[in-house]
């Protein structure tokens, strides 16, 4: 599978952004797609997942209730609904992928990614 992350730029505080995730060459529905971001000077952390197969969802605490993701069969497309955007969501933001059942947090534990889209939030 290929990743090809869009949709970042430059928002206010409190703005919305929506990031959108491609994947060509899927085939099943035994993916985990997930969302990461990295900050500069900082380690890459886990934002969001979805297992492809049910729709179930996980979101890191920073993110929860303000940031949604979802999948479209149809579009082979995942994405990362982001609302009430603050500074701190500065970061590239990746897409990234593996098969398996778990929903998976860690970014170890991928082993696709996509290019990275950059996400800047002013106040």
């Amino acid at each position: 599978v290929q990743l090809q992350a869009s949709g970042g730029g430059l928002v206010q505080a409190g703005g919305s952004l929506r990031l959108s995730c491609a994947a060509s060459g899927r085939s099943g529905s035994d993916y985990v797609m997930g969302w990461f971001r990295q900050a500069p000077g900082k380690e890459r952390e886990f934002a969001a997942a979805i297992r492809w197969s049910d729709g179930s969802t996980t979101y890191a605490d920073s993110v929860k209730g303000r940031f949604t993701i979802s999948r479209d069969n149809a579009k082979n497309t995942v994405y990362l609904q982001m609302n009430s955007l603050k500074p701190e969501d500065t970061a590239v933001y990746y897409c990234a992928a593996r098969r398996g059942v778990m929903i998976y947090t860690t970014k170890w534990e991928y082993d696709t990614w996509g290019q990275g889209t950059l996400v800047t939030v002013s106040s």
